[in-house]
């Protein structure tokens, strides 16, 4: 298939463009123009510059599928800027509808979308509530593609994750918002502490990217004319930052010095029921180990420059 993967210079999305790569279809990585060198993508990825709040300057394909991954994603920056977070997230995702052609669609959306849990761990079936700018955004854009996907204009596939990390092609997450970089950092001395809000006794569960990435072609393989579906993509175990801080001292050998905070409001636990995903698909996730996720971020941190 010829397949366009949006935001393939991005964490996740140049993990997606070499999967698709491996997996033998021919993959255009839309970057933001602008962007220096060789855009970042994955070896095998054809460049392709554009904007997705200028339609004008999108590619036109015709696109035999479309991983959608651009967007915003801090949850705490969408309260201060959340006309921008719907702007990108949402009219940037019917802007790529409407320029690509396309009959698979596969959109990369979140748990954010589910607000608080009644039930855990959370099946797709879960109402959602989204309780930030950055889980609306995603939970409309979601709306937006499985409508279009009812016209029969396209078959479309929502994968909600949960928290992705570790590294592929010694590529780090380089967002130190999130826990495990963040930690990696203090450890290798490039941060002086980690902040941890209230007992660190809060459970969340942590994805490879390259697991993501799988799960990326196996619905995109899967996406029929005139259905949407919705799966959860997560490992199922569930993990406190103080869990998550001991492995790190473990696996690097070097401390991790936290700054207690004072509680945040926050959901206690965040784990996801993936069965759908494991029994349509066939797809499995083969290397979210702990260790394995931290080791393999580690050894990137280490090597990268500078």
């Amino acid at each position: 298939m010829r397949v366009l993967v949006t935001g393939a210079a991005g964490y996740i999305g140049y993990a997606v463009g070499r999967r698709l790569v491996a997996a033998g279809h021919e993959v255009d990585g839309l970057v933001r123009r602008g962007r220096p060198g060789g855009a970042g993508v994955a070896d095998g990825v054809r460049p392709v510059r554009g904007d997705l709040l200028d339609p004008d300057g999108l590619p036109a394909g015709p696109y035999d599928g479309v991983c959608h991954l651009a967007a915003l994603t801090r949850v705490r920056e969408s309260f201060r800027e959340p006309l921008r977070y719907f702007a990108v997230n949402v009219q940037g995702t019917v802007n790529l509808l409407e320029a690509v052609g396309g009959t698979r669609v596969v959109y990369g959306s979140t748990a954010a979308v589910y607000g608080t849990p009644g039930r855990l761990p959370i099946p797709e079936s879960e109402g959602t509530a989204p309780a930030s700018p950055y889980g609306a955004s995603k939970l409309a854009a979601e709306q937006a593609v499985r409508f279009h996907a009812r016209t029969g204009a396209a078959g479309a596939v929502v994968l909600r994750t949960f928290n992705v990390a570790g590294s592929v092609d010694g590529r780090i997450d380089p967002d130190e918002t999130r826990l495990i970089p963040k930690a990696l950092a203090v450890a290798a001395g490039r941060a002086p502490h980690l902040e941890i809000n209230g007992d660190g006794l809060a459970v969340r569960e942590y994805l490879h990217v390259d697991d993501l990435a799988a799960a990326y072609v196996r619905a995109l393989e899967a996406a029929a004319p005139g259905e949407d579906r919705v799966y959860n993509v997560g490992s199922g175990t569930g993990t406190s930052v103080r869990e998550v801080v001991a492995a790190v001292e473990e696996v690097t050998g070097r401390p991790v010095p936290a700054l207690r905070r004072p509680a945040r409001p926050e959901t206690p636990v965040l784990v996801c029921d993936a069965a759908a995903i494991r029994a349509d698909l066939g797809w499995r996730p083969e290397r979210s180990g702990l260790r394995e996720i931290i080791a393999g971020s580690w050894n990137a941190l280490t090597r990268a420059p500078g």
